[in-house]
C-alpha cells in the first residue's frame, strides 16, 4: 500500500494506491483546501484517521523547490519536511519531490486516452521530454532520456524572467513591473497570471467591468471567472485576455522545449489546460510554440500533448515511492 500526495497552493490531494498487475489501482482519495490547514502533517492525520490501512511506502509531490528532503512551499506558508511526514506515518522514510517532477513520473502511468494532441510533430521522434503546467503557479520539468528510459528532473523555470515578444506584451511587462517589481513567467502563465492579463487589458481599454463579472470574480476563483466569461462569449476583454494567455503559454512551452531539447515531446499539464482545450486547439498556442526563428523547424517536430488525467501527480508520486530504494521489485 502506497500513500501518495499532490500538494498545491490551492488544493492538497492524498490517495492510497496499490500495484495490481503492473498498474496502480486507487483505493482511497481525498482533497483538502490547502489554505485551510496549518501544514501537511495536519492533513495527513485527518486522512489517516479516515483511511487506516497499513501504509508501506509514501511519497509527496509539492509545489516548490525541494532540497535535502525539505521544501518551503512557494504559494503556501508551509515548510514540508520528509522526516516529519515519515514520523506522522510511522515509516522509516518518505519521499518528497517537486510537484512537476511527480507529474513527470506520472506520465509513465498514462495511456493514449489521457492526452489531447495539440501538435503531432514527428510521431517517431524520441529523446528527452519536457513538461509545463499552469495552475496556481507555473511548473516546469524535464525528462532525461538515457537510451532506455526517461528520468524526471525538476526545475524552477516558471520563475525565470518573462520575455515580451510584442509591443502589447512590452506594455504588459511594464504594467506588471509597476505592481511586482520583477516579472517572472509565473506572473502571466498561471491562474493569477490570467487575472493579471485581464486586469491590464481592462484598465488599458478604459471600458470598465460589468457588475455580473465583478460579482462572479468576487464570489469564486477569479481566473475561472475570466476563462468562463471568455469561453461563453460574454466578455470581449476576457476573450482577449484568454487569447493572450494561450499565446504566452505556447511561447513558454516552446522555450521549455528548446531548453530541454525535448525532441520526445512537450506535455502540457496542470489544472487550467484541460478546461480550455478548445482555445488551445484554436491555433494560437501552437503558433506561439513554433515561432522560434531559426529553431522553428526543430520545435515544430516536437509533439505537444495536453494531459487530461487529473491524477497524474498522484500516480507519479506513487510511482516514485515504488521506485525508491528498498521498494519491492
Amino acid at each position: 500500500m502506497i500513500l501518495a500526495g499532490d500538494i498545491g497552493g490551492t488544493r492538497t490531494r492524498l490517495a492510497l494506491l496499490e500495484r495490481d498487475g503492473g498498474r496502480l489501482r486507487l483505493r482511497a482519495e481525498e482533497a483538502f483546501a490547502s489554505g485551510e490547514h496549518a501544514g501537511l502533517e495536519e492533513i495527513l492525520r485527518l486522512f489517516r484517521a479516515r483511511h487506516a490501512p497499513p501504509v508501506e511506502r509514501a511519497s509527496f509531490g509539492v509545489a516548490g523547490p525541494v532540497r535535502d528532503g525539505r521544501c518551503q512551499t512557494t504559494n503556501l506558508p508551509w515548510v514540508v519536511e520528509a522526516r516529519r511526514l515519515a514520523s506522522v506515518l510511522g515509516l522509516a522514510e518518505a519521499g518528497l519531490i517537486n510537484d512537476l517532477e511527480a507529474n513527470a513520473h506520472g506520465l509513465m502511468e498514462l495511456g493514449p486516452e489521457d492526452f489531447t494532441v495539440l501538435n503531432p510533430g514527428d510521431p517517431a521522434a524520441g529523446g528527452h521530454r519536457a513538461m509545463i503546467s499552469a495552475g496556481t503557479g507555473l511548473g516546469e520539468a524535464g525528462l532525461f532520456w538515457d537510451g532506455r528510459r526517461h528520468h524526471p528532473m525538476p526545475s524552477e523555470g516558471g520563475h525565470a524572467d518573462f520575455a515580451p515578444r510584442t509591443d502589447l506584451e512590452d506594455d504588459l511587462a511594464r504594467h506588471l513591473r509597476s505592481r511586482f517589481g520583477r516579472v517572472s513567467w509565473e506572473r502571466v502563465v498561471s491562474g493569477p497570471g490570467l487575472v493579471n492579463i485581464y486586469t491590464f487589458l481592462r484598465d488599458r481599454s478604459g471600458g470598465g467591468e460589468p457588475e455580473w463579472l465583478r460579482d462572479r470574480m468576487r464570489r469564486g476563483d477569479p481566473a475561472a471567472a475570466v476563462s468562463a466569461a471568455a469561453l461563453e462569449g460574454r466578455s470581449e476583454t476576457c476573450a482577449q485576455a484568454l487569447d493572450l494567455f494561450v499565446s504566452l503559454y505556447g511561447a513558454e512551452a516552446g522555450n521549455v522545449g528548446l531548453k530541454f531539447m525535448a525532441t520526445g515531446g512537450v506535455y502540457v499539464g496542470g489544472g487550467i489546460a484541460p478546461k480550455i482545450v478548445p482555445r488551445l486547439l484554436a491555433g494560437g498556442f501552437v503558433e506561439a510554440f513554433i515561432a522560434k526563428g531559426r529553431m522553428s523547424p526543430l520545435v515544430a517536430a516536437m509533439p505537444v500533448r495536453v494531459v487530461l488525467n487529473e491524477r497524474t501527480a498522484l500516480l507519479g508520486a506513487a510511482r516514485h515511492a515504488g521506485e525508491a530504494p528498498g521498494a519491492a521489485a
